[in-house]
C-alpha cells in the first residue's frame, strides 16, 4: 500500500524533472547558439576586414588571441550540442516506458561533461580576451612619435578591434549560460534524490 502512494508522488517527481530539463536545455541551447552565432559573425568579419586592411600582424586581435577566441566558439558549440542534449534526455524521462528513460548515473555524465565543456571553453576563450585586450592596452599607451610628426596608423585601436572584445565577451556569456543550466539541473537532480 505505501508503495502505491509513493507512485504517484515519484511519477509526479519525474514528470518535473522531465519538464525542467527540457525547458532548461532549450533556455541554455537558444542562449548559446545566438550568443555563439553572433559572437562567429564577428569574429569572421574581423578575420575578413583584418585581411583587407593590411598586414594581419599589425591588427592586435590577430594572432595568438584570435586562435584562443576561435577555440572558445569551437568548444561552444559543443556547449550547445549539450544544451540540445538536455532537451532530449527530458524526452526521454518523459517516456512511459521505464527502458526508454535514461538512468541516473548516465544524466549525471552528461550534466558533468556540460560543466566541464563549459568550464574549459570559458577558460580559453578569457584567455583569449586577455591576449586580445593587453595587445590593446600595449598599443594604446606606447608612445607615440609626435616629436617627428609621423603619424602611425597601426596605433589608432578601430571599432573592429572593439568587436572582437565584444565577441571575446559574448562567448563568455553563451558559456556562463551553459555551466548555469547544467548546475541547475544538477542541483534539480540532486533535490529529487
Amino acid at each position: 500500500m505505501s508503495q502505491n502512494r509513493d507512485a504517484p508522488s515519484s511519477s509526479s517527481n519525474l514528470r518535473t524533472i522531465a519538464e525542467t530539463f527540457r525547458l532548461t536545455g532549450w533556455i541554455s541551447f537558444w542562449i548559446q547558439l545566438v550568443l555563439g552565432v553572433v559572437s562567429g559573425i564577428i569574429v569572421l568579419l574581423f578575420a575578413i576586414f583584418s585581411q583587407r586592411t593590411g598586414s594581419p600582424s599589425n591588427n592586435p586581435g590577430t594572432g595568438f588571441g584570435v586562435f584562443l577566441a576561435v577555440c572558445g566558439l569551437l568548444i561552444l558549440g559543443g556547449g550547445i550540442y549539450l544544451g540540445f542534449r538536455y532537451t532530449r534526455i527530458g524526452n526521454q524521462l518523459m517516456s512511459s516506458n521505464p527502458s526508454n528513460r535514461p538512468r541516473k548515473a548516465e544524466t549525471l555524465q552528461v550534466l558533468r561533461l556540460g560543466l566541464w565543456v563549459n568550464l574549459i571553453g570559458t577558460l580559453v576563450t578569457l584567455l583569449g580576451a586577455q591576449a586580445i585586450v593587453g595587445t590593446l592596452v600595449a598599443r594604446s599607451i606606447s608612445p607615440q612619435a609626435v616629436t617627428t610628426q609621423l603619424f602611425d596608423p597601426n596605433r589608432i585601436i578601430s571599432g573592429l578591434d572593439m568587436l572582437v572584445v565584444q565577441a571575446n565577451i559574448n562567448t563568455v556569456s553563451a558559456h556562463f549560460a551553459g555551466l548555469v543550466s547544467s548546475l541547475w539541473l544538477l542541483a534539480r537532480i540532486n533535490r529529487s534524490s
